[in-house]
């Protein structure tokens, strides 16, 4: 066998994560265009990452250097298969304690939309996007995300395509909804072994009977947001029709005198807690005793404020009802109820700005396998991060006058986690607050590294000093720098 020639290693833990990917890349231009893409996308934003911002390279003139083009082959041209780079980075988090997934976790349906011009990109189309709130021309993707109060991250990302790319429209055999795309993400997840308490996801998939159906007859559970405006049919003369009709004639007088409702805590990303009410909604549809089950859960039971009002439905049964001896999911009270549903909130908003911040919308190539394979090396990106961060890295030997990340009083701070045994006990490295702090981290030692390399090597062709190479020496390690004034 043919021996593999050595690449220009990327700095730091990026070559140790990056070496567990080399035998899915055949090529040496393969593995080096691996390396710099990461290092690219994890680099601090000074300009959105398009292929010569990863390559470093002058916007628009520089397109046609060989650093840019380069990418642009391993992108769009080369020869590797994304759907097994996913399956490592899956398996690398499967197989570390530290990220392991457990049965306390749910499995979060995310729905993204990439502003783009033009008609050209495969999938684009004008059509609603979500995270931007407004209908515009563009390109929209589907995701699984594994989330529990210590870590999440990333499973599958599926784009959609709009029905006038294909020549029967809505009703050729290869259109898929939003809908149908989340079914089959959620497929996967269980023929891969995934385990979650339940599927949590917005009102969007919460209103569709058949998505709901389809969950319960992979026999799992789920807990679903509802439109504040979520109403059934009711008989002539009955009050209730709607689930905001059900919290106000639930007896509210104050909290002492609360009625139906339920006192529940809240804890938020930064540890502190609040008190929040739910009610179980007895009606037509719904009660603890039917398959499915309505909550509204509010910090202010008489307005229902709509920006701090949950409305949800969930398939999990009621504890000490007689549905939970015939189901065989796990019961959950109101208050498993919240904290399965709180999870999506933790990280709907860290993940939105953890992927612009890594240039998930920001791929300027046209061709379907360039913009997935953009994406699985986004969601590597993102899964380096909680790596990188759970790795013990023991400071030993520094070189004078640098200072340690956190060192106090001379004394080095380590990274090192524990963990306890026993399911949902386990202590992760970091919080789903954190996950924007782990990628700064990252960048705290790759910046250093790649921009001092940057500026040295326009300056001369002679190599670097004593002093200055124990400094790259040092950063390319991984270690950070203090560089505020002391």
């Amino acid at each position: 066998m043919t021996k593999r020639l050595p690449v220009e290693p990327a700095p730091g833990p990026l070559e140790d994560y990056a070496q567990r990917f080399d035998d899915l890349f055949r090529a040496r231009a393969q593995r080096e265009g691996f390396r710099r893409y990461l290092e690219g996308l994890l680099l601090p934003a000074e300009r959105n990452k398009t292929l010569t911002a990863l390559a470093n390279t002058e916007p628009l003139a520089g397109a046609q250097r060989k650093e840019a083009q380069s990418l642009q082959w391993f992108l769009s041209e080369s020869g590797w298969d994304q759907q097994e780079v996913n399956e490592r980075r899956l398996k690398l988090l499967f197989d570390d304690q530290r990220s392991a997934p457990d049965g306390e976790g749910v499995l979060v349906i995310d729905e993204h939309g990439d502003r783009k011009w033009g008609k050209h990109t495969a999938r684009v189309g004008k059509q609603w996007l979500a995270n931007m709130g407004k209908t515009e021309n563009g390109v929209v993707s589907v995701s699984s995300l594994w989330a529990e109060e210590g870590i999440y991250y990333p499973l599958e990302v599926e784009p959609y395509t709009p029905a006038h790319h294909f020549e029967g429209a809505k009703n050729d055999p290869r259109f898929r909804t939003k809908l149908k795309i989340a079914q089959q993400l959620v497929e996967r997840s269980v023929a891969l072994g995934v385990p979650f308490r339940a599927v949590v996801a917005d009102s969007f998939y919460g209103e569709d009977e058949d998505f709901k159906h389809a969950l319960s007859g992979l026999g799992v559970g789920y807990v679903l947001s509802l439109k504040d405006s979520h109403s059934w049919w009711h008989k002539e003369g009955e009050q209730i029709g709607a689930l905001w009709e059900a919290a106000l004639a639930a007896g509210w007088k104050n909290a002492e005198e609360s009625g139906e409702w339920r006192r529940v805590m809240r804890t938020f990303r930064d540890g502190h807690q609040e008190r929040w009410w739910a009610l179980e909604v007895e009606a037509v549809p719904y009660s603890p005793e039917k398959s499915q089950r309505a909550l509204v859960v509010t910090t202010d039971t008489e307005r229902l404020p709509r920006l701090l009002t949950w409305y949800l439905t969930t398939n999990l049964p009621a504890p000490g009802f007689e549905r939970q001896t015939e189901s065989d999911l796990a019961p959950a009270s109101t208050q498993e109820v919240v904290r399965l549903y709180g999870l999506r909130m933790w990280v709907e908003q860290s993940y939105k700005q953890v992927k612009h911040a890594l240039g998930w919308s920001d791929y300027q190539v046209r061709s379907d396998t360039a913009i997935r394979r953009h994406w699985q090396l986004v969601c590597c990106a993102f899964s380096l991060c909680w790596w990188a961060c759970g790795e013990h890295l023991e400071f030993i030997g520094a070189p004078p006058g640098i200072v340690l990340l956190g060192e106090e009083d001379g004394q080095a701070s380590q990274a090192a986690s524990t963990t306890k045994e026993g399911r949902g006990e386990k202590e992760r490295a970091s919080s789903p607050a954190d996950m924007a702090a782990s990628a700064e981290g990252v960048g705290a030692w790759l910046e250093p590294y790649v921009m001092l390399m940057r500026y040295w090597r326009p300056f001369t062709d002679k190599d670097p000093s004593e002093a200055l190479r124990a400094l790259l020496d040092w950063v390319f390690s991984g270690r950070g720098l203090y560089l505020y004034v002391r």
